[in-house]
């Protein structure tokens, strides 16, 4: 009884924990600055670390946002000033004499828009909390207030629910937070209604798009999740754009996407069709990553970096299933799904990577893998190799199953077992695999998950009523194994093909083509070759260091039209059969059946 008493003392000393307060006063947008203020209640602790996200949900890269923090400050409960150091390049200390609430105040510079972290203008504010807001780990779980104190033209807009007021918002924790971006500013919002669930398209910037018939395609996509997923995991959903003149990309989040075009990338058919189905990829992410994720993404840790082999998984398959969607939602024709297909198996012919990084090393490397020449010869891209490797295993449980089981079958069951707060490895999906075909996936998954998949596209097409074959009136031309751009009056190398002519031949990236065969090389690398035979000799003089050099190579032998994916004019019955339960409609030649 003594011992129970004793308790009920030590609780009743320190009243229930209240939310945690966030403030943002937009202060001069014109120069990218806030003010930040945050009230964490009352601890009891020697010292309360503070910490800023190193980087955010959605990207798998190191951003180092802290370097926008400055005028940090802390106080206690009666507004005195509280000693406190940084302990590391995004974490503050503040100590404690006393158990008391803990408000801190700091500056934030805002103009990193297209890593979609943080943006002050004198028209808008983007907040994703990694980049603005920092937290503490003994409060993370707590519930939040989050307060924008903005112009009185603005409006604010947010997955997260209102608090009160239009510029007020609450969360449970700081993790909901996090995913959760805000889009305050002069801008349009569209509200509808699809099977009783609320959602808002809310447009910054002027652009060439077409809102009549973004809401209606977005209208049509939202109905799809049901063609995979058993339940919505959400109420509201949210689509933010950004018509800019330069940032672009997206991010997926907890309810609602941010995406972000160039303001005149979006009348052209090719470019609405970008626009749409990155729409569709970040809604897919509403299930794959956000309600579901790899075991070294649960929880996120925001201030190191979160390893797992499965980001192919997260980021490929979403990118695969986007097309399935579309197609299926009617807002894409075939053709116009061959046409990206067609150029996302090209894209990988042609990158030399393939064949040295499987999909499972380059999701751990996702971290660290920075793209450019080097990387297209020695890395893989968890988003296109992803992808293609996603439909060599959807056609294969197809095939295997006559139409009966499919790769969504998969992120079904991922999304009903191993939904947050749990998560799943490699394991589990092949023990989901093994469950739904009835055969063991093993082998599979060390030839192509663990080792560099090769891609047999005739004879995976082959099994759907598909062709990969170049176009009519393409011809042998001569080819150089690389990609030049133009620096100023000359064409720089910005990638050499490794183990192509051009690397053979000793050239790098950053060489400055001159001449070849004494030929001055023209303002594209395509008119100068079209000088020339496939298998001619060539003297290449280039410029390097800033001086004179040559080379000798031989020219390859290149088509002059890139293979397209076609469909078959005459697929069987089963080829009918596997591609309606491939795409979800029917051949588009359905009907003219070959015997």
């Amino acid at each position: 009884m003594k011992k129970i008493c004793s308790l009920l003392f030590a609780l009743s000393a320190f009243p229930a924990l209240s939310d945690v307060e966030y403030t943002l006063k937009i202060t001069q947008p014109e120069h990218h600055l806030g003010e930040v203020e945050i009230t964490f209640p009352k601890s009891a602790q020697a010292h309360l670390d503070i910490k800023l996200a190193d980087w955010r949900t959605g990207r798998y890269e190191i951003l180092n946002l802290a370097n926008g923090i400055r005028a940090f400050d802390a106080n206690d409960a009666e507004g005195r000033e509280l000693t406190w150091h940084k302990i590391d390049k995004s974490t503050w200390r503040v100590h404690l004499d006393s158990p008391t609430e803990v408000t801190v105040n700091y500056q934030v510079y805002a103009n990193e828009l297209g890593l979609r972290a943080r943006h002050i203008d004198d028209s808008h504010a983007f907040v994703d909390a990694s980049g603005f807001f920092m937290f503490s780990e003994s409060f993370r779980n707590e519930p939040l207030t989050v307060e924008m104190q903005v112009p009185g033209q603005w409006r604010s807009v947010s997955g997260m629910d209102f608090a009160g007021s239009e510029h007020r918002f609450s969360a449970a924790n700081f993790d909901v937070l996090v995913d959760s971006p805000i889009e305050s500013g002069i801008n349009q919002l569209h509200k509808f209604r699809v099977d009783g669930r609320d959602y808002e398209l809310v447009i910054w910037g002027e652009g060439n798009y077409d809102v009549d018939l973004m809401l209606s395609d977005l209208k049509k996509l939202v109905k799809t999740g049901s063609l995979i997923w058993q339940n919505y995991p959400y109420e509201r959903y949210v689509f933010m754009v950004h018509a800019t003149s330069g940032a672009r990309g997206a991010t997926e989040h907890l309810n609602s996407t941010i995406i972000q075009r160039h303001r005149d990338a979006f009348a052209k058919r090719d470019d609405y069709i970008g626009f749409i189905a990155t729409a569709a990829h970040e809604f897919i992410h509403t299930w794959n990553v956000k309600n579901y994720r790899p075991a070294g993404l649960v929880p996120y840790d925001y201030v190191n970096p979160n390893y797992s082999d499965l980001l192919w998984l997260a980021e490929g398959s979403t990118s695969y299933l986007e097309d399935f969607l579309l197609l299926s939602a009617g807002i894409i024709t075939h053709e116009e799904y061959y046409q990206g297909l067609s150029k996302r198996i090209n894209r990988h012919l042609k990158t030399p990577g393939r064949e040295i990084q499987s999909v499972a090393q380059t999701s751990f490397d996702k971290w660290i893998n920075q793209g450019g020449d080097h990387g297209k010869n020695f890395s893989t891209n968890i988003y296109s190799e992803g992808a293609l490797v996603s439909m060599m295993l959807d056609i294969k449980l197809l095939d295997d199953s006559d139409g009966k089981v499919s790769y969504r079958d998969v992120h079904a069951l991922l999304a009903k077992r191993h939904a947050l707060p749990n998560s799943f490895n490699s394991q589990d999906v092949l023990d989901i695999l093994t469950e739904i075909s009835g055969q063991d996936h093993t082998q599979w998954w060390a030839k192509n998950i663990d080792t560099p998949f090769i891609l047999d596209v005739d004879a995976l097409f082959e099994k759907v009523g598909l062709t990969y074959q170049y176009p009519a009136g393409s011809e042998v031309i001569a080819g150089f194994d690389g990609q030049a751009k133009s620096n100023g009056e000359l064409l720089e190398l910005s990638h050499v093909a490794r183990n192509g002519n051009a690397w053979q031949a000793g050239l790098t990236s950053g060489d400055k083509l001159v001449a070849l065969n004494k030929h001055q090389v023209r303002n594209t690398l395509d008119k100068t070759l079209a000088l020339f035979e496939p298998g001619q000799k060539v003297v290449v003089d280039f410029i390097r260091r800033d001086k004179l050099m040559s080379t000798e190579l031989t020219l390859s032998e290149v088509q002059s039209k890139p293979k397209q994916v076609t469909a078959l004019l005459q697929p069987t019955q089963r080829q009918q059969m596997l591609y309606r339960a491939w795409m979800g409609v029917a051949h588009p030649n359905a009907g003219q059946t070959s015997q």
